[in-house]
């Protein structure tokens, strides 16, 4: 059952108010800060430190991964489903997003594996998967009603990528702090438990700082309103597992354009994510410098911050869709150079990681500005059900950065890569090097090619860009 429409006219759409003031929407981007650690270090090095510092073999740890990203499926519609009502009966989202900021102490436990536990390969991954779960419960209280502020605010086609482009902006700051700041902080060769903990440490602060913050650009913005009657609050009390997932299938089925875009992201984010968990294998055994991860870290991370705005400016003439093919076009391409390694030396390695970067600023910019787009189109009914998009929105983003790692986990796994603990000497076949090469490059390239084909099937875009001043 949906929520009642919006406030205003019965049946219809708000009017587009004005856009927000840039201090409005810095501070509500700065809450992305804390989400582009979580997002990132987990994805880079969460792998890596399961078979290289707890000698977690590699089809175990992919599982690791994979397996509390499954329970994604059902709890971030139903953290979207509990969002919508609390907008209903409290006015607002903020309960949950003030509970998500606890993230910050879950991330430090997901890293501080006790001595004991850490000596057992099994039990390691066993404590691992357990944080990772709470983390991702976590982070999903934080995310679906943080990501829902752009439909919940009344502005227009381009006013709704500007706001993501803030977002996006401080992201990638976000990203670009756990990317090259956490390889630094756990050092080169074969850090131990404790460099790692000194890391999520560093980092889970930084987290619960900038969440915080956000929890507040999200009040400014989409202020509290007043909570609706007993009648309405009714129709959204908790329901069974078996009701969420009746959810999913509804916003799916009653909304081809989002059903694409959820579609093609899915294997988006799979195939960003699996770059970021090779990378530390790509560096160490192909690069032969494993303090070059920051590096490519950086380079891979740091150019969304010309490029976002650049994107914008271009989809106000070209539309969000011919910009994000674009960007799926370069990331493809830009996975595939990096298949020559260093042969032809380290400059066309940064390269090919620039264009991935570029490219990865456009692949986050417009599907996360296009899932307003497609829900408000939809009309007030599936208005009122934000939420519940952005519950199977997020779903999709948490399935594929768990499928990537579990991926490139499988070609190691196939490859006959050996795993190991801090301080061992091991020296990896030929076979094992070809898979974290193949792994690396051109199966990246292939899983964005095919999220390319399915977002051609994607028609909104046309007609959303001739209604610009349209909600």
């Amino acid at each position: 059952m949906s929520l009642p429409a919006p406030p205003g006219a019965p049946g219809e759409l708000p009017a587009p108010a004005a856009s927000p003031g840039t201090p409005a929407l810095v501070r509500y981007a700065l809450g992305s800060a804390g989400m582009g650690v979580y997002v990132t270090v987990p994805g880079l090095l969460l792998l890596y430190f399961l078979t290289d510092t707890l000698g977690v073999s590699p089809w175990l740890a992919g599982l690791v991964l994979l397996i509390p990203k499954v329970v994604d499926v059902v709890l971030h519609p139903f953290v979207g489903f509990l969002s919508d009502a609390d907008r209903v009966r409290r006015g607002s989202r903020l309960r949950l997003l003030a509970a998500g900021c606890a993230l910050g102490p879950a991330f430090v436990a997901l890293f501080a594996v006790p001595g004991p536990v850490a000596e057992r390969p099994w039990a390691a991954a066993l404590w691992v998967a357990g944080w990772f779960v709470v983390g991702n419960t976590l982070f999903a209280a934080y995310q679906v009603p943080y990501l829902a502020t752009p439909t919940d605010m009344d502005v227009d086609y381009d006013g709704r990528t500007r706001v993501l482009s803030f977002r996006m902006i401080v992201l990638t700051l976000g990203i670009l702090v756990g990317g090259a700041v956490a390889p630094l902080l756990v050092g080169d060769g074969e850090p131990t438990v404790a460099a790692y903990t000194l890391m999520a440490l560093v980092l889970g602060a930084f987290t619960f700082a900038f969440q915080l913050v956000g929890v507040g650009g999200v009040r400014r913005l989409v202020p509290p309103r007043a909570p609706a009657g007993p009648a309405a609050a009714g129709e959204r009390r908790a329901r069974p597992v078996r009701d969420t997932l009746a959810d999913v299938r509804s916003v799916l089925r009653a909304n081809p354009h989002f059903r694409v875009l959820a579609a093609s992201y899915l294997l988006a984010s799979t195939t960003t994510h699996l770059v970021l968990a090779g990378l530390p294998y790509y560096t160490r055994y192909e690069l032969g410098r494993p303090g070059f991860t920051t590096v490519l870290m950086a380079a891979f991370v740091a150019p969304a911050l010309i490029a976002t705005p650049l994107w914008f400016r271009l989809s106000r003439r070209a539309g969000k869709q011919r910009c994000l093919l674009a960007a799926q076009s370069g990331f493809a391409l830009g996975a595939l150079a990096l298949a020559a390694g260093d042969r032809l030396g380290l400059a066309p390695v940064v390269a090919a990681t620039l264009l991935l970067g570029i490219s990865f600023a456009g692949i986050q910019l417009f599907p996360f500005s296009m899932v307003p787009d497609a829900i408000r189109e939809a009309g007030p009914g599936e208005l009122a059900r934000t939420g519940s998009y952005l519950g199977v929105w997020t779903a999709t983003e948490a399935i594929g950065s768990a499928a990537g790692p579990y991926v490139y986990a499988g070609a190691l796994a196939l490859g006959g890569f050996v795993a190991s603990r801090a301080g061992d000497q091991v020296t990896q076949s030929a076979q094992a090097h070809s898979a974290i090469l193949t792994g690396f490059t051109v199966v990246p390239a292939a899983l964005m090619v095919l999220s390319l084909l399915l977002q051609l099937r994607y028609r909104l875009d046309a007609q959303a860009r001739s209604g610009r001043t349209a909600g």
